[in-house]
């Protein structure tokens, strides 16, 4: 029986909030809001926790891409045609990309592992990142 976004902030408070970016980031975030008005969570920790763990599941994203972004392109050759242009893309506006590549639809998570599995530096992903999430806050 699948549980509800009520349910599973009433369950797992935090934890449910922590996993948000590999969810629905936004409505676990609207339900997490509505708890914390009724004084279920501390509205504080609320964005805390967001904020490190969608941080942190970008830095994974990207991670899984550089690992096994490789891998992947062989098990699936279909996707090798589809990935030169967002390459290509990478190439020449990777700064671009990477402050903006949150608030593109249906890149949130595939973004960050097609940016792993690019030329781009962690360090500079890593940077960009950072400052990504400092604005997005």
């Amino acid at each position: 029986m699948a549980m509800s976004l009520v349910e599973l902030i009433q369950g797992y408070g935090y934890w449910a909030v922590a996993a948000g970016p590999f969810l629905e980031g936004e409505t676990m975030l609207l339900v997490a809001g509505a708890a914390a008005s009724r004084g279920h969570l501390s509205l504080p920790a609320v964005v805390a926790v967001a904020a490190l763990a969608s941080l942190g599941g970008d830095q994974l994203s990207f991670y899984l891409g550089r690992r096994y972004g490789k891998r992947l392109l062989a098990r699936y050759p279909s996707l090798v045609a589809r990935t030169a242009h967002a390459r290509a893309l990478l190439d020449r506006h990777n700064l671009g990309l990477i402050l903006s590549i949150r608030f593109l639809y249906g890149l949130r998570i595939a973004g960050p592992v097609a940016i792993g599995m690019s030329e781009v530096l962690w360090l500079l992903w890593w940077l960009w990142a950072h400052v990504r999430h400092a604005v997005r806050r």
